[in-house]
């Protein structure tokens, strides 16, 4: 089985390729706006988008799509605009919990379309701002929703997580694989 990921993201092409699922990238090209406020509406909303952008350009292919948002106090973290940005989310999440949620949706050779989101939840240890600069003169929070990339540096902010951790780097690979072999029998 080789699916379409309709996402350019490096970490969702690691995922898959540790499930050994082949895959070729086309990533979508949509509008990312929606009128949903609700985190796991959001994700739904924007990967099942990006799902049927792919798919109608390549009928009769299995397309994966996904996006992942941090949340905290029900308020959506994006990438951060600069450093003073980065420092303030992740000053905010020190010492206290958020959630990452991850949509998802699949659509088989015939069409037919699964969306789903999972959530994560995310503890952070009580960061110092020494440490906090620190990391942000890697670089790595500026790219990252939330400020912070689980599988990387960011690793050493946080203090546990409920839920599955791979949700946190960009895909819940476990459930993505047992929704993907459903739809393929």
């Amino acid at each position: 089985m080789k699916i379409i990921l309709a996402s350019g993201s490096p970490r969702r092409k690691e995922l898959l390729e540790q499930a050994g699922i082949e895959y070729e990238v086309i990533p979508a090209d949509i509008d990312e706006t929606t009128s949903k406020t609700l985190p796991n509406e959001v994700v739904e909303e924007l990967s099942y988008n990006k799902a049927m952008a792919v798919a109608q350009a390549n009928p009769g292919r299995i397309i994966l799509a996904a996006d992942t948002v941090v949340a905290f106090d029900n308020t959506i973290l994006g990438k951060p605009n600069d450093e003073e940005d980065a420092f303030n989310m992740l000053m905010a999440l020190s010492n206290r919990e958020h959630h990452v949620y991850t949509g998802v949706t699949i659509v088989n050779a015939n069409g037919f379309v699964n969306t789903f989101s999972e959530c994560t939840t995310v503890c952070m240890y009580d960061n110092s701002e020494k440490l906090i600069k620190d990391y942000i003169a890697t670089k790595e929070p500026m790219d990252k929703a939330g400020a912070y990339g689980i599988q990387g540096k960011g690793a050493i902010l946080v203090s546990g997580i409920r839920g599955d951790y791979n949700n946190v780097v960009g895909l819940p690979l476990a459930r993505v694989c047992r929704e993907l072999a459903k739809m393929v029998d």
